[in-house]
């Protein structure tokens, strides 16, 4: 293996007992270049781009409380090209991190402090906290895009040697937040914030020249908390959930999260360049939704799969470190449980159809992104792990004949949210490779491993071992190296 060590940041960090400073969430502080790293099984050959995920890696020792997304975002990339795979992590050197850097402390408190304590203002929804760009990562136009799922800036580095390219200048002021959504048949971006002040709610399209092409107010109730997105060829799909802020309590400045039973799901269909008049507006069942995995038209109806929340308030977790009952509740999907469900909303009649279609604790759903928006027969989802925002495998969902696959990790080996990388003369919609990054603990190492997605359960192709352990983290994207070349090129 070789391996060179570009930077080393100092961290004021204290050590605990903290749950996601500890183990498979210990962050790190060394940015590294490594090639000729230890396979175990055949590197495909037929496999060209780049995988990168998000994480959370806190640097500076929290003002108060540590909740794991207030962490400094750090992405962990793996370029493949003719059988020959190149690792790379670089902080997003977001302007919170450069300003916290000089002064050597951290300058914004997180979700569980008051924003009082902080020296400084902040951005995203609150106002306050700092933009960590920590969350989500996807890749458009030939380059990464990281984002901050509070709303930020928005930062943009290049997929291959991770160089830091400053924030995006057609960001609303509001911000973007996390999971903007790539339609890979236009080069389009799809994306929407939210805000304190009304409407409440914006959405945009960015083109394939990452230019500002739309951007309209989408008018809600009150302040809310969405947090993903979706799109067919037609319509882009925003949603207005019964779990948000309390009201009387943000009146004191108080940023707690509740649940509404009586307040319906609603769900915004705008056309793609539409304006807010043409919005149709449907009623569901009340739940919360994390992330959608597809959605597309067929017939009359506009078909939206994601993960319904049967519990979406799980209340505290009295087994938790004291004043982190409530994190670690929301932290722990056996708690809340997500279960993979299909909306059908008929755009003639206005009604609404749901059906489940699996019963499994499911989430962090990813498909083969050349059908995003399209009808599809394969989703991709992460099993988790009891007790800890951490997965234990992954399942294959064959929406046509119902069948699923599953494949574990294995003994204290915990993986993360797993892209698609289609073959480079891929024909079918499940001819790739599943991607993502597992961490061993029984090894103290971690892995790059590659599934073929046509045959999850049979085990890895092949297992890549990293330069070091990394910290587990949110969520990660593929980028096709003929659109990185051809962006270069342009």
């Amino acid at each position: 293996m070789t391996v060179k060590i570009v930077n080393s940041v100092r961290s004021t960090l204290m050590p605990s007992d903290h749950p996601y400073l500890n183990n498979a969430w210990s962050p790190n502080f060394d940015e590294i270049n490594a090639t000729d790293m230890m396979i175990i099984g055949d590197l495909p050959k037929d496999i060209d781009g780049v995988y990168a995920r998000n994480t959370e890696n806190p640097i500076h020792e929290p003002i108060g409380r540590y909740h794991p997304f207030d962490g400094d975002g750090m992405i962990h990339s793996m370029s493949f090209l003719n059988g020959k795979a190149e690792y790379r992590n670089r902080f997003v050197r977001t302007k919170g991190l450069l300003a916290e850097s000089e002064v050597g402390h951290s300058l914004w408190t997180g979700l569980m402090e008051s924003p009082r304590e902080g020296q400084r203002p902040g951005w995203g929804a609150h106002g306050w906290l700092k933009d960590s760009s920590s969350t989500d990562v996807v890749a458009h136009a030939g380059k990464l895009l990281s984002t901050f799922y509070q709303c930020g800036e928005g930062y943009r580095l290049d997929p291959y040697t991770m160089e830091q390219l400053g924030t995006e200048s057609w960001v609303p002021g509001d911000g973007i937040s996390s999971h903007p959504k790539l339609d890979e048949r236009t080069g389009e971006l799809l994306f929407f914030n939210y805000s304190m002040k009304a409407p409440y709610m914006q959405y945009g399209v960015v083109g394939a020249d990452n230019e500002l092409k739309h951007l309209v107010p989408i008018e809600l109730p009150g302040p809310r908390l969405p947090h993903d997105m979706a799109f067919t060829d037609n319509y882009s799909i925003l949603n207005d959930l019964p779990l948000f802020w309390d009201p009387e309590k943000l009146k004191r400045g108080i940023y707690s999260t509740q649940l509404f039973p009586d307040i319906p799901s609603r769900f915004a269909i705008i056309p793609r360049f539409g304006q807010p008049q043409d919005i149709k507006w449907f009623e569901a069942e009340t739940t919360y939704v994390l992330h959608w995995l597809n959605a597309f038209e067929e017939g009359d109806e506009v078909v939206l799969d994601g993960y319904f929340q049967d519990q979406p308030d799980p209340g505290y977790n009295a087994n938790a470190p004291v004043g982190y009952g409530r994190m670690m509740a929301f932290l722990n999907k056996d708690n809340y449980k997500p279960r993979l469900h299909r909306w059908r909303f008929n755009m003639k009649t206005g009604a609404t159809r749901e059906e489940r279609l699996d019963d499994q604790t499911l989430e962090f759903g990813m498909i083969n992104q050349r059908y995003a928006g399209q009808a599809y027969r394969y989703g991709y989802s992460t099993v988790p792990t009891p007790g800890m925002l951490l997965f234990d495998g992954l399942a294959k969902h064959d929406l046509q004949t119902g069948g699923k696959e599953l494949t574990e990790f294995g003994e204290q080996r915990f993986g993360g949210e797993a892209v698609f990388a289609p073959r480079t003369d891929a024909k079918l919609e499940d001819d790739g490779y599943l991607v993502t990054f597992v961490t061993d603990m029984v090894e103290n190492q971690s892995e790059c491993v590659l599934y073929d997605a046509s045959y999850l359960s049979v085990g890895p192709v092949c297992r890549i071992i990293l330069p070091h352990r990394i910290c587990s983290g949110t969520h990660g994207t593929w980028a096709h190296g003929s659109d990185i070349r051809a962006a270069k090129r342009d």
